[in-house]
């Protein structure tokens, strides 16, 4: 479960102050997967680094109850000038895994060859994709947060074996996703929100969440 209970946060931009969220409160369920639809610049990206704790609210609390992934693609716990392998290594024992393991299945599924044993800061923007991606896919979480639909590479191959992989994770399991476009909603989630002005507008359904923001857009 996450849940934010009267959550603020904003941000100075220069000229004013931009208000992600005002006093928002809402629950993601277990087996309730969450859409929030949200024009371009309005929070998406912040508000979902605060469901995986990347970043913390002005005002309120968020509860967490559950194994929760950091964000599909984050690269923020990657460190440039290590390896791939050393990376793997590292993240794995972060989250009490086995470091064999995660190297094994990253190697395995980027597919990126002697480049794995090179520092990351060498990685071409498609090799850093398949390598994060790989990353959260050598491990098995509760709640999966995804900004802006499902990473792709310029890789076909990667794509399908990748996507592959990421569908028999999901079943059974819990999925937030952030994006502007509701098509990228439809697959995964039973209840939606909406995020304008800093209000997220919560839904029993993504055709409720869809009319309003249809109309507010």
């Amino acid at each position: 479960m996450i849940e934010f209970h009267a959550v603020s946060k904003s941000y100075w931009t220069g000229k004013k102050r931009k208000v992600i969220l005002d006093k928002a409160s809402f629950r993601v369920e277990p087996g309730r997967s969450l859409g929030i639809l949200a024009p371009n610049g309005t929070g998406k990206t912040t508000l979902i680094n605060m469901m995986a704790g990347l970043e913390k609210p002005d005002e309120g609390t968020i509860t967490r109850t559950s194994r929760i992934s950091f964000p599909l693609g984050f690269m923020g716990g990657v460190n440039n000038k290590h390896s791939g392998t050393e990376n793997a290594r590292y993240i794995a024992r972060l989250y009490g895994l086995d470091p064999d393991y995660v190297e094994a299945f990253c190697r395995w599924l980027c597919g990126i060859e002697e480049y794995f044993d090179m520092p990351v800061g060498t990685y071409s923007q498609g090799m850093r994709a398949r390598f994060s991606f790989s990353l959260m896919l050598a491990m098995e979480f509760d709640i999966y947060l995804i900004d802006e639909g499902m990473p792709s590479t310029t890789d076909v191959a990667f794509n399908r074996k990748a996507g592959t992989i990421l569908r028999e994770r999901l079943v059974g399991k819990t999925v937030v996703i952030v994006s502007h476009q509701s098509e990228i909603l439809e697959k995964f989630c039973q209840v939606a929100g909406v995020l304008r002005n800093g209000q997220l507008y919560m839904f029993d359904s993504l055709e409720e969440a869809k009319r309003l923001y249809d109309y507010t857009e």
